[in-house]
């Protein structure tokens, strides 16, 4: 603790690392601010009503919500917070093993690849951040209709409503490319390299007095669900910290280096494999795979065949999300998170070449042949340690539903155990703790450039 009061005294007495502080401070707090305004059009009464019934609770929604910051459900300008932009790059990162012409330019100028992703990603995010748009709208406003019998936002291009619907669909795209835009001057001027990660972790962060409030205002559950909330999250952090500083150390023989007639001995180092490599990526994407088809079922719900319109019902009920007692949706979460954490980690490790790289040094792990036979030992010892990392995951993605039951058992009600009751759900966590931590580290490396060598974090 007096190493840690140590630090951030350093931290706050450097000039240069107080400013970039200030100024990330000042950003999200105009991020924050920005987010009270709400898109044109739409209706508070129905809103108010809506949030009030807990009609849309639970799910991709609420997930949606944690991402931005409750803007989504108060319908605001950045309701699409930072998540197109999220989207977009994990779609040109699962594009470059697919499209040869895209891995042989990641491959030939690393630096002029990167450059090529992160503008192609800008591009991409406007019509995600539109399509989203539209998504979110379409569920809302039929999840509205079906409770509460009245659209959210009316919306739709026909000759009426084409107008304002044109502006709501822009306003929303817009506020997603300037919460981008945030992030960046984040990135640039403050901490460097965490802007969109503390945009995202300030939406977080400004839920939590909320969440609070909800933990509180019963006063026959509040001590049980206080008390159950903090063995929660103190064993969610340690689990996750955990995680994420998992690693297997695969020992590698590095040549030795030739010092004028004498030739040093070969030096042993270690190559360090992460256990959860994908991060929380694989809790985004299978979120957006699994709403793909209630979105696409919000379009047939008012169908004038029977037949169609009871599918896309069941659907929209099955793979909405809605309520944590839909247990074949968290299923499907459960199971889709862990295999798009092996698909995307797979993805990552392949772009990380290390069987040539280790080649070019001429490195060698004890054993096995240089190459081909490296990289191929290496994905075998990569699958082996991310199967706990996956398993993680998926109980995180699912821990809405799983503590839904556990609560059930005390005859807690449902809607108390939804994702928004704990002061910051289990996927919330998951980004805090590894945004704190990467910040930590970062703020690390710039006092050491300053010369000091004492470390922020007790490793």
């Amino acid at each position: 603790m007096q190493a840690l009061l140590t630090g951030l005294s350093r931290v706050w007495k450097s000039e240069d690392i107080r400013r970039k502080l200030l100024i990330s401070l000042g950003i999200l707090a105009l991020y924050r601010l920005v987010a009270n305004l709400v898109v044109p059009g739409v209706d508070f009464q129905t809103l108010t009503a809506f949030r009030k019934a807990g009609t849309g609770s639970g799910g991709f929604l609420d997930f949606l919500d944690l991402l931005s910051g409750g803007t989504v459900s108060n319908f605001s300008i950045l309701s699409m917070g930072v998540y197109p932009y999220i989207t977009a790059q994990i779609i040109l990162q699962l594009l470059i093993p697919i499209i040869p012409a895209l891995q042989r330019r990641m491959q030939e100028d690393p630096r002029e690849g990167r450059q090529w992703m992160e503008r192609w990603t800008y591009y991409l995010a406007v019509p995600m951040a539109a399509l989203s748009a539209i998504g979110q709208i379409n569920i809302f406003n039929q999840l509205s209709v079906q409770g509460l019998g009245k659209q959210i936002v009316p919306f739709g291009f026909t000759s009426d409503l084409w107008l304002s619907s044109t502006a709501v669909l822009l306003s929303m795209t817009a506020g997603t490319m300037f919460a981008i835009w945030l992030g960046e001057l984040i990135s640039e001027y403050g901490i460097r390299g965490q802007g969109l990660s503390l945009i995202i972790f300030a939406g977080i962060v400004a839920r939590m007095p909320a969440n609070l409030y909800r933990l509180l205002v019963d006063p026959t559950t509040r001590w049980f669900l206080l008390i159950f909330t903090l063995v929660v999250i103190i064993a969610t952090i340690y689990a996750i910290v955990f995680v994420q500083q998992g690693r297997r150390n695969v020992p590698v023989m590095y040549p030795g280096r030739r010092m004028g007639n004498r030739m040093s001995m070969p030096v042993k180092g270690t190559l360090p494999l992460m256990v959860n490599l994908a991060g929380m990526i694989p809790l985004i994407f299978a979120s957006a795979i699994l709403q793909f088809p209630a979105i696409i079922a919000s379009y047939f719900i008012n169908s004038t065949n029977p037949g169609v319109a009871s599918f896309a019902n069941s659907v929209q009920q099955t793979l909405g999300g809605t309520g944590t007692n839909n247990w074949v949706y968290w299923l499907l979460y459960f199971l889709m998170v862990v295999s798009f954490t092996f698909f995307y980690t797979s993805v990552l490790f392949e772009q990380q070449n290390y069987g040539d790289n280790l080649k070019k040094a001429g490195a060698q792990i004890p054993g096995v042949h240089t190459g081909d036979m490296t990289q191929k030992y290496l994905n075998k010892v990569q699958q082996r340690i991310t199967l706990p990392g996956a398993l993680f995951l998926g109980v995180v993605a699912a821990m809405p539903f799983i503590l839904s039951k556990i609560l059930a058992l005390f005859n807690i009600g449902q809607a108390s155990a939804s994702t928004g009751l704990f002061l910051v759900s289990s996927a919330g966590l998951l980004i805090v703790v590894g945004v704190v931590r990467d910040t930590f580290m970062n703020i690390e490396a710039e006092l050491k450039l300053h010369g000091y060598q004492d470390s922020l974090l007790i490793h």
